[in-house]
């Protein structure tokens, strides 16, 4: 081996083809191994890029499952949209009929209070011819009207009464009603005094009392503002006339 080795040397040493054609086959090598070498990275590049495309194909199949639940989502969201869209119209629709029953009781009370009114002022002239007082007709008109309704039973009737000393021109004790009855009047002196006399008997009483004022003629101020301090108060009031 020795031998063999000198006699390579000698020959690199002397002989200038032998030595080209050994470096021509040591640079070959090393172009192999570092070919080889590229041919590894290669590898693994494509390992790693083949991952990476994998984890891609996931993101992506993520991506279509997030999309169908977005379109789910807004699939829904319409679907809400128009039950809230039905709704309001139903609700547009339930006021609409709420307003119509409101106006035509409002059409039916102006029209009740205006027969009332007329057949106060009608019988108001009757009475006279009857041998009663306006005030002894309006209780028996009442008395009838309350029984026909069902709101006093049929063997009560609206009195002239008297409560600590004080008379009042329509009463009842159950179910309690004070009244007064007036056949003309210019101011309020009415409606106060028919609130006087009911907080009397809401004291004696322990209870409110339902609360009416029948007036046969009054003025048109007068009548104007007692209309106002009735409905805060909670007192029916009847004008057979206003002059």
């Amino acid at each position: 081996m020795e031998s063999l080795k000198r006699e390579v040397l000698e020959l690199l040493d002397k002989d200038k083809e032998f030595r080209y054609a050994v470096a021509g086959y040591l640079g070959i090598l090393e172009i192999l191994k570092r070919l080889d070498t590229i041919a590894e990275e290669q590898t693994k590049l494509r390992e790693e890029q083949t991952k990476i495309w994998n984890e891609i194909g996931m993101i992506r199949e993520e991506q279509t499952k997030l999309r169908e639940e977005q379109t789910k989502i807004w699939n829904e969201i319409g679907m809400i949209r128009e039950e809230q869209t039905k709704l309001r119209e139903d609700f547009n629709k339930m006021l609409d009929v709420i307003r119509q029953l409101q106006e035509g009781q409002a059409r039916m009370e102006r029209r009740v209070d205006s027969l009332e009114s007329a057949m106060i002022s009608g019988f108001g002239e009757m009475s006279k011819f009857a041998g009663l007082t306006f005030e002894e007709f309006v209780r028996k008109f009442l008395t009838a009207s309350l029984r026909k309704s069902g709101e006093i039973p049929g063997h009560k009737e609206l009195i002239r009464g008297a409560v600590d000393g004080e008379e009042i021109n329509l009463f009842l004790d159950e179910p309690l009603i004070v009244g007064e009855v007036t056949s003309y009047t210019e101011s309020t002196d009415e409606i106060m005094k028919l609130l006087r006399k009911a907080e009397m008997v809401k004291a004696k009483y322990s209870k409110e009392p339902r609360k009416i004022l029948v007036i046969l003629t009054a003025k048109g101020d007068a009548a104007k503002e007692m209309k106002r301090i009735a409905e805060k108060e909670g007192i029916e009031i009847i004008i057979g006339k206003i002059v």
